[in-house]
């Protein structure tokens, strides 16, 4: 899977938790810092996790199972399994292999792969990788809206020519949210890492006096309604938004035919005291019926998660934080083992409660007392 000595796993991995105190003995405290942080006083961070440890099963038993699988179809493609990889930044601070790394433990175990504009690795670079194997999930691209659209339709052109499948713009995230342990930490980007699929500078933010940085600089170069249209017009490729937590925002891009939401609050790393994402779910499924794609983030840990979260209306998962632990732990050895530990984990959470296909998974699975 690498080109490197294959990275032996630690005996003491178990599960994904266990992989996050051997990527802390491996990463600088800076880096450590930056991945794990989230906003503010971390509420939604630890929200995420603990919504999905609320959640009760309620399982079938004495059915058959022959057959069973994890397949399902999306947009346009078989997925083996519906997870794939969340957009993280800069993963060549976990590992020197980063991005390329993960793309070939996702492509080994069917597992999609999402690429952050901010990937330390050339797209095309990690587009080879997953089209190496037959067998895989999808491949998206990740997007920040850049106030230049000479810039945009560049990129744009780049990533289909790449082989990309689809887009996920990210929605959320306008400006960094107050990350107090990344502050402390003293992070920065270390010289050798940047997002080599971006390129260039920015253009520079012009003030008069007395304005603010934020409202009179940054925001009117943010992403508005108009710029999804742009996108859908300049763009053969789908197009998802990624961080919508709102069922009116939910309605509107449906409204402006996204091709699906990834319902996210940013791992908890933008505005702190948001609802966890267990529990913004199904009010946006709700919002937009059955038919509209959506997908979840934050705090997935567990196989039973993955049944948890499609009981409650989604159609993926995205895996984030504990596949760069894994990363950092074991390089493309380390990913490919989580993955797989959470595959097998999902396939014993369908057979427990007697779930023969994703098709089978719904709310009936999900315990409410009787209140």
């Amino acid at each position: 899977m690498s080109g490197g000595a294959l990275q032996q796993i630690p005996p003491d991995v178990a599960n994904l938790a266990d992989f996050e105190p051997h990527a802390r003995e491996r990463m600088s405290p800076e880096a450590f810092a930056y991945l794990n942080g989230g906003a503010a006083d971390e509420l939604t961070l630890r929200a995420n996790r603990a919504a999905w440890d609320a959640i009760q099963l309620w399982p079938r038993v004495l059915r058959d199972l022959s057959g069973g699988h994890t397949r399902i179809d999306l947009l346009g493609r078989r997925w083996p399994v519906p997870v794939a990889l969340a957009p993280i930044a800069y993963q060549q601070l976990a590992h020197p292999e980063g991005e390329l790394a993960s793309a070939l433990a996702a492509a080994a175990q069917g597992v999609g792969l999402v690429l952050s504009a901010q990937s330390s690795v050339a797209m095309d670079v990690v587009a080879r990788a997953m089209a190496s194997e037959t067998e895989r999930g999808p491949l998206w691209f990740q997007l920040y809206w850049r106030d230049d659209p000479g810039f945009m339709r560049e990129l744009l052109g780049r990533v289909e020519a790449a082989g990309y499948e689809a887009l996920v713009l990210t929605v959320d995230a306008p400006v960094h949210g107050a990350r107090d342990r990344e502050r402390r930490a003293g992070f920065k980007l270390p010289p050798q890492i940047r997002a080599v699929n971006l390129g260039g500078l920015k253009r520079p933010v012009e003030l008069q006096p007395g304005q603010s940085l934020l409202f009179d600089g940054l925001m009117p170069r943010s992403a508005t309604w108009t710029q999804i249209d742009w996108l859908r017009e300049h763009s053969r490729l789908p197009l998802l938004l990624k961080g919508v937590v709102h069922p009116d925002d939910a309605r509107e891009a449906q409204r402006r035919d996204v091709a699906g939401l990834v319902v996210s609050n940013h791992g908890g790393r933008t505005l702190d005291t948001l609802p966890p994402t267990a529990a913004l779910l199904p009010r946006l499924r709700e919002a937009v019926g059955p038919e509209l794609p959506l997908l979840v983030d934050g705090g997935i840990r567990r196989g039973t998660d993955v049944l948890k979260a499609l009981a409650l209306g989604a159609d993926a998962v995205l895996l984030g934080r504990p596949y760069v632990h894994a990363l950092a732990t074991a390089g493309a050895h380390g990913v490919a083992h989580a993955l797989r530990l959470l595959r097998d984990e999902f396939e014993i959470a369908m057979a427990l409660s007697g779930c023969r296909s994703c098709d089978e998974i719904g709310p009936h699975l999900l315990w409410r007392s009787q209140e």
